[in-house]
């Protein structure tokens, strides 16, 4: 692989992970303050439903996870099983597509 790919995947992986991580905070804040605030199931889908808002925060996070989940399961594959071969990254690609349409229809249940 090339250090151009391979710098790639690096920058993937570290960006993906901050948008993870932000994403997580503001999920857990927005969890937190639904209980505290005693609204019931119902009463969060009516705050989200149509709210585009929403609809973009977790888009983006549905795409930092299929980035990222790919990315690691690339380097464990490698490092654990030795699977360096084209059929990894092909596997790969697949499950970085169905992680993303699994979290868009997610994610479009909430919003409509």
């Amino acid at each position: 692989m090339s250090a151009r790919t391979q710098t790639f995947l690096w920058i993937g992986q570290r960006a993906s992970a901050a948008v993870l991580a932000l994403c997580v905070l503001v999920h857990l804040c927005t969890i937190i303050y639904a209980v505290r605030g005693g609204l019931s199931a119902a009463e969060i889908l009516g705050r989200t439903r149509g709210n585009a808002a929403w609809l973009g925060f977790y888009s983006v996070f549905v795409f930092a996870v299929a980035v990222h989940v790919p990315i690691g399961l690339r380097s464990i594959l490698a490092e654990w099983f030795g699977w360096q071969d084209e059929s990894r990254d092909l596997v790969l690609w697949v499950l970085a597509a169905v992680l993303a349409m699994m979290g868009i229809r997610a994610v479009f249940g909430v919003f409509g």
